[in-house]
Formats: C-alpha cells, sequence, structure tokens
C-alpha cells in the first residue's frame, strides 16, 4: 500500500468530510485508516467516538461505530470489549472529552488496565463550542473564555498516565499531525497492544484548530511547533 494512499478502510461515500478547513482531524484518521489497513482488522474494529469535533468522524470508516455521551467514550469501549473480548475497540476522544468530563475515566482504565486502545486529539481549545479553554490550552495562550491570555496551569495526559499509572504491557505515546507517518506508528503500535492483550493503549495526536485559533496555514504550523517544547512528541511507555 503506498504510504499516502486513501486508506482502504475510510467510507469513501463519507468524503469530502465535515471538518473545517485545516483541522487536524482528517489527518489523524487518515493515520488509523493506514494503521487499520495495515493491520487487516477492519471486519473486527470498532471505534466510540466522543462528542465535540470527534464526533464528525461518525462515518468516517467503513467499520462499525457510533457516538457516546460525552466523556463517557472509554467507558463505554470497555463495556464492548468485555463482552466482545474479541473486537478491536478504539475510543477516538477530543481533548476535553478525554482530559475534563473524562478525566475520572481515563486514570479508571488505566488504572484497570483496560485492554482497549484510546486515541485523544489535542488541539488546545474546545474546538465545537467557539475554542474555549480547555485543559491543555497552554499559559498565555488566547480563547474566547481567556481573552486575556490561559493563567491556568494545563494537562498533559500521557505524561500523566506514564508517570504514575501505567502498568507492565501498556502503551503510551504522543504523536503529531505533521508527521502523520509517525503518528500512524504510534496508532499501529497501540492497536497491536490491544491485539496482543497486553494492556491499556493510549496514544495522543497533538493537532491544529486554525478557525477557532485565528491562524493561517504558516502561523497554524509555527503554533503546532511551539506547541511540541510543551507535548514533547515521543513514546513515553512501552
Amino acid at each position: 500500500m503506498p504510504e499516502l494512499s486513501f486508506p482502504r478502510s475510510w467510507k469513501i461515500s463519507s468524503k469530502p468530510h465535515k471538518f473545517c478547513p485545516g483541522c487536524g482531524h482528517p489527518v489523524t484518521l487518515k493515520a488509523l485508516g493506514w494503521a487499520l489497513d495495515e493491520l487487516g482488522i477492519q471486519d473486527i474494529t470498532v471505534i466510540g467516538f466522543d462528542i465535540g469535533c470527534s464526533l464528525l468522524a461518525w462515518d468516517f470508516f467503513d467499520v462499525d461505530s457510533f457516538q457516546t455521551h460525552h466523556g463517557r467514550t472509554v467507558p463505554v469501549m470497555t463495556g464492548y470489549k468485555t463482552v466482545d473480548p474479541e473486537r478491536i475497540c478504539i475510543a477516538y476522544v477530543g481533548d476535553g472529552g478525554a482530559y475534563a468530563i473524562g478525566a475520572q475515566h481515563l486514570v479508571n482504565a488505566a488504572l484497570r488496565h483496560d485492554n482497549i486502545t484510546l486515541i485523544v486529539v489535542n488541539n488546545t481549545n474546545y474546538g465545537m463550542t467557539g475554542g474555549q479553554k480547555a485543559p491543555t490550552t497552554l499559559p498565555g495562550e488566547i480563547t474566547e473564555t481567556s481573552p486575556l491570555g490561559s493563567d491556568a496551569d494545563f494537562m498533559k495526559g500521557p505524561e500523566m498516565i506514564a508517570g504514575s499509572l501505567a502498568k507492565k504491557g501498556d502503551y503510551i505515546a504522543r504523536g503529531s499531525i505533521d508527521n502523520p507517518l509517525q503518528l500512524k506508528v504510534f496508532i499501529k503500535k497501540a492497536i497491536e497492544n490491544q491485539i496482543a492483550n497486553k494492556g491499556f493503549s493510549f496514544v495522543e495526536s497533538l493537532s491544529v484548530c486554525p478557525l477557532n485559533w485565528g491562524t493561517d496555514a504558516k502561523q497554524t504550523l509555527a503554533k503546532l511547533n511551539k506547541h511540541k517544547n510543551y507535548f514533547p512528541i515521543k513514546e513515553f511507555y512501552k
């Protein structure tokens, strides 16, 4: 398969997609599609999508998928995996759904060593509802609810899980949409970890939101590179 091709696991009839111009979600979803293609698990995969921008991916793939309540995607996929352990269960969530309303579920899934794969798209704001401050909004970053710049601390999800909650067999990493092939490798490893029944697998995708950031293409990439100083790209636990 040519590495930059249209994923076979995508649902062609749902394209063009519904995301805003320049959004990072389609890049993350393409990396996920490549991983599913290479693993040949399209027929046994089920994906749960959170409310928010993530929700716009509900018909992105030609796989079983459904929408959950906001912040509840992780426990829903854990329940699905418990009932049908032969399925590959993937939770696809934004930073708000993972680190705010869904933070307790993320922590509990890691503590329980749940054998699911979580993909979190981090664009440092609440994208769908107007660009409000999120748990990942950086110090000084301007949002709809921090017009003078955020003065709060910010959450680093992979670091939190890897530093205090991860167990032997877990896989935790952070990739970035400006390197989709590396992001694909991380996502593929996370899914392989689930296939091998090793434990909790978690990949954060450092992403962009040019509409709410108010940035053009050049400014968007510059801001993404700046964010890497706060959110390093690497494997944290494997």
